[in-house]
């Protein structure tokens, strides 16, 4: 398949997911906005910075779908983007079958280490696969701390938000 074909229909499922998204925090009770890159009115609102922010401002859960909107460019580098355009804290980088940053896939290679914490230079530096090389340089640049942990145990993000040391924090140490 062409490769820009294949990373559009990677954009749709993006949307998609967001769309899910926001209809399990609608249900709840939380405030949302889904926005993407792709116009398409009928189902979410375009992507405009300002508008995200004040949305954020009122303390709306804003959900980015649609990348960027361009082939060759990772929904990893869309998040780190995203993530400087509206000055966020942190970008929360959850992940199935791992808790955090390892020297190796600790699923193959049982002597593989667990990383607490990375400075950005020594994930490029090691080759780590947490996200591509595009997005890691574009946190260190902004200085937008990246933590890694696992999804598997939904209350994971509940500790996040509580303070709870978990998973991998990736920043300038």
């Amino acid at each position: 398949m062409d490769r820009t074909t294949s990373d559009y229909m990677g954009m749709l499922g993006t949307i998609i997911n967001g769309l899910a998204l926001q209809d399990a925090l609608e249900k709840i009770g939380v405030e949302t906005r889904l926005q993407t890159a792709i116009e398409m009115r009928q189902i979410a609102e375009p992507y405009i910075r300002r508008k995200a922010v004040r949305h954020l401002e009122k303390s709306r859960v804003v959900i980015f779908s649609g990348g960027s909107g361009n082939p060759y460019f990772s929904t990893d580098t869309t998040a780190a983007l995203r993530a400087a355009e509206i000055n966020a804290d942190i970008i929360l980088l959850a992940k199935n079958g791992v808790d955090g940053v390892y020297s190796d896939d600790p699923n193959k290679n049982p002597d593989s280490v667990k990383y607490d914490e990375l400075k950005y230079i020594d994930v490029l530096n090691k080759g780590l696969k947490i996200m591509d090389s595009t997005a890691t340089s574009l946190c260190m640049d902004n200085k937008i701390p990246i933590l890694v942990f696992g999804i598997e145990q939904p209350e994971n993000i509940e500790k996040i938000v509580k303070g709870y040391d978990i998973g991998t924090i990736i920043k300038e140490v």
